[in-house]
């Protein structure tokens, strides 16, 4: 059991995996098992409830709105919306010194606004945008509270359960960002536990690092054949590309970048006002993405002074701005944390084959503040993630909410 400011002693394998079958066998977890298997239908339910609710990027007020309601009604304290939209409600502890175990589900989607929502099922698969990332996650919470309240199991330390914003894309993970830029959060939390889309096989204990960039070229434009001979922005940022493209990344730290976004210009026969793109770049290693910002920043001076120096006296220069768009930053749980002790022999007790991931999750932020977080899927499987047509097949869901429920009650204890 964890201390009252959340400090473990050190326990070995064996320990953990004895642990872990004293809560298996606890006659209220069976009863929470079964209501997990019974009540599919359920929670699946309230997963296609959910999906059908809009939560556009930067626009997840209905689905707060929808989350904060079903908070209330499964008995959570202290329910509430924050300034940003996260929503976040408390189920108590026995003793609630103790540090909170924060559990959360992002509630935001990458459609945009106006994107059309069709809900269905087909036989078993649940279908419509986002019904997997994260209807699955949101669902599968709900059935975690909605489980251990069946069953009457209380923990020793009190819960925290988070629906937050932000997680996607461009949100950059401003939910979970702003809750540990609070101090009576940071202070309070002990540690974090993700749900974030299907499956069962998976720990993500190692944090991506990313960072984005905004990137705009602009010149004085005018026509292509009388004004032909101006500085073109297109022409020049592609030269920029080009440069940067050569930049060497390793294979160990894996490290990428990639030019996902160009747009500009008005007409085929206008040379363009101003053009811009929008780079991401990736690494397990911090100092890498650092190497690849200095690179990016180095070819677009070098492009813009060359085109500078061939330009006509007289003409109008071109002027480029770098804004920076996102940044998550690169981490990693160490396979002897308490946490991932857990999670293992969790996985072990219930014959569950995972294997650690890196990615970027909202565990980034906890994780490179060097607070304990994984993320793990809420069960079943899915597929066309990100696009209208996605998917969720339930189908052994129970499992991953097994896991959820063993890993929560070993993490935040269990008043007996």
């Amino acid at each position: 059991m964890e201390g009252p400011h959340g400090e473990a002693s050190p326990r070995s394998e064996a320990e953990v995996r004895k642990e872990i079958a004293r809560l298996a066998e606890m006659r209220a977890v069976h009863a929470a098992f079964a209501w997990f298997r019974v009540k599919e239908r359920v929670i699946s339910d309230l997963q296609m409830e959910v999906t059908g609710v809009p939560a556009p990027p930067f626009g997840e007020d209905e689905r707060g709105e929808w989350l904060e309601r079903k908070f209330r009604e499964t008995g959570l304290q202290d329910v509430r919306r924050d300034e940003i939209g996260n929503v976040l409600g408390i189920r108590e502890g026995v003793n609630p010194v103790f540090p909170l175990l924060a559990i959360s589900a992002h509630i935001d989607t990458v459609f945009p606004a106006g994107t059309p929502i069709r809900v269905r099922r087909e036989g078993d698969r649940l279908f419509g945008p986002g019904v997997s990332d994260n209807g699955a996650g949101i669902s599968g919470m709900l059935a975690l509270i909605l489980g251990m309240n069946e069953a009457g199991l209380r923990t020793t330390a009190p819960l925290l359960f988070i629906g937050n914003v932000g997680e996607e894309g461009e949100g950059d993970l401003r939910g979970i960002r702003h809750i540990f830029a609070q101090e009576k959060w940071r202070e309070r939390i002990g540690r974090l536990l993700v749900l974030d889309g299907a499956g069962t096989d998976s720990i993500v204990s190692q944090a991506l690092g990313s960072r984005r960039f905004e990137v705009t070229v602009r010149g004085p434009g005018g026509h292509s054949w009388s004004d032909f001979g101006l500085p073109n922005p297109i022409v020049v940022l592609a030269q920029a590309i080009e440069r940067f493209g050569r930049t060497p990344v390793p294979a160990h730290p894996k490290t990428t970048f990639n030019v996902g976004i160009i747009e500009g210009g008005t007409s085929i026969n206008s040379i363009p006002e101003r053009v811009t793109m929008r780079v991401d770049l990736r690494s397990a290693a911090g100092a890498e993405i650092d190497r690849l910002e200095t690179a990016l920043r180095t070819a677009m001076e070098e492009t813009i002074a060359h085109s500078q120096g061939e330009r006509r006296a007289g003409r109008p220069a071109l002027g480029y701005e770098i804004r920076p768009i996102g940044s998550r930053p690169a981490a990693e749980l160490p396979e002897s944390a308490r946490m991932m002790q857990v999670v293992r022999a969790v996985d072990d007790h219930l014959n569950i084959e995972a294997t650690v991931h890196r990615a970027s999750t909202d565990a980034n932020i906890p994780l490179s503040m060097g607070i304990e977080a994984v993320a793990i899927g809420a069960g079943g499987t899915g597929g066309g993630a990100h696009t209208v047509h996605e998917w969720h097949d339930p189908a052994g869901r129970d499992l991953a909410l097994k896991r959820i429920l063993l890993t929560t009650l070993a993490l935040a204890g269990v008043a007996e």
